[in-house]
Parts: structure tokens; C-alpha cells; sequence
């Protein structure tokens, strides 16, 4: 490894712990994903799809065209 590279691997992989929040415990997976960006990304690691699963994904599904109408309250004396 020379020394220009892991230099600009330690800066990037700051910049990222940086990005998340300074977390404890998460330096290799920094350094890592920094080497996988220097490199060009051929030893990029698997990371979780950004599609949201569960009741996260309901929201996120796009809503019907159609404008929603409002309906008169029950008991209310119009």
C-alpha cells in the first residue's frame, strides 16, 4: 500500500465517520468502504438496500391520482 493512497484512504474514511455521526465501533467498516472508493470501487462492500421494507414501505408507495374527497362528519347538522 503506498503511502499517497492509504493517506487519502485515512481522509475519506474520516470524512465518512464524520458523515455518520462519529459512531463508536465503526472505523473498519470507514475504512473499508473509503478503500472500496478510492480503488474505484471493485472491493466495494454489500451495503443494505436503500428500498424500505415493513411499514415504511406502505408510506412510500405512491398515492392514487385520484384527489381524496372530504366526508361530511357523522351527527353533524348541515
Amino acid at each position: 500500500m503506498t503511502d499517497d493512497r492509504q493517506e487519502r484512504i485515512r481522509r475519506r474514511a474520516h470524512a465518512i465517520w464524520e458523515q455518520a455521526g462519529r459512531p463508536d465501533g465503526a472505523h473498519q467498516q470507514h475504512w473499508d468502504q473509503a478503500a472500496a472508493e478510492i480503488d474505484g470501487g471493485e472491493s466495494r462492500p454489500k451495503t443494505k438496500s436503500a428500498r424500505p421494507k415493513g411499514p415504511a414501505a406502505a408510506k412510500a408507495k405512491p398515492q392514487d391520482s385520484k384527489p381524496k374527497t372530504a366526508r361530511p362528519r357523522k351527527g353533524s347538522a348541515s
